[in-house]
């Protein structure tokens, strides 16, 4: 039997960081992710998935390789997300999405956001028939799911407010594409009611 230290790799612990979600800069194996990217993809490769390294944005993470028919080998399973929380997603893509165009912030590069900044932006999403106080009142849990999924961390808690830093994966797994699309299938809601 072979010992751990035979076995290991130096971008072992980086691999299994990985497989657990996405890994911003600020990880301690972030450097390793770097200077293995190749290794990395090699090893990976071999259970269907794929490196994705965003060095601008700060962040990498796995994705399943699909076959050509959107098939994958299963090593993870999709998480469905509900309505409520689809809407929070399209929030904060547009957010961060005005953040980015704005010329103003180029010294900045993380977008920070409030619970309430949150909820605020969603009432203007939501049609007048719609139940409000039943969707308020699961908002809370809804931003903690989105937060639990890596697209938002909290940094600052106070007795009455959360604030939260939009993580730039949000980029990836929503797209200029798909907000657009969204909004246009939420606009044919609202005009359907």
């Amino acid at each position: 039997m072979k010992s751990l230290e035979e076995i290991e790799k130096p971008y072992s612990k980086a691999i299994i960081r990985l497989l657990k979600g996405a890994v911003d800069k600020n990880n301690k194996v972030w450097d390793d992710i770097i200077n293995y990217q190749i290794e990395i993809q090699e090893y990976i490769s071999v259970i269907g998935l794929e490196l994705v390294l965003k060095k601008d944005d700060g962040f990498a993470f796995v994705k399943q390789i699909e076959d050509s028919n959107g098939g994958t080998l299963g090593i993870a399973s999709r998480r469905q997300i509900g309505f409520e929380s689809s809407i929070i997603l399209i929030v904060l893509r547009q957010s961060l999405e005005e953040f980015d165009s704005n010329p103003a912030q180029f010294q900045v590069s993380e977008k920070f956001i409030t619970d309430t900044e949150i909820k605020e932006e969603l009432s203007l999403f939501l049609p007048e028939k719609f139940n409000k106080a039943k969707f308020l009142k699961d908002i809370d849990k809804n931003i903690r799911q989105i937060a639990e999924l890596g697209y938002l961390k909290e940094v600052q808690k106070t007795n009455n407010e959360t604030k939260y830093q939009i993580l730039r994966i949000i980029k990836e797994k929503v797209t200029l594409d798909i907000l657009v699309e969204f909004k246009k299938k939420l606009e044919e809601y609202v005009e359907s009611i």
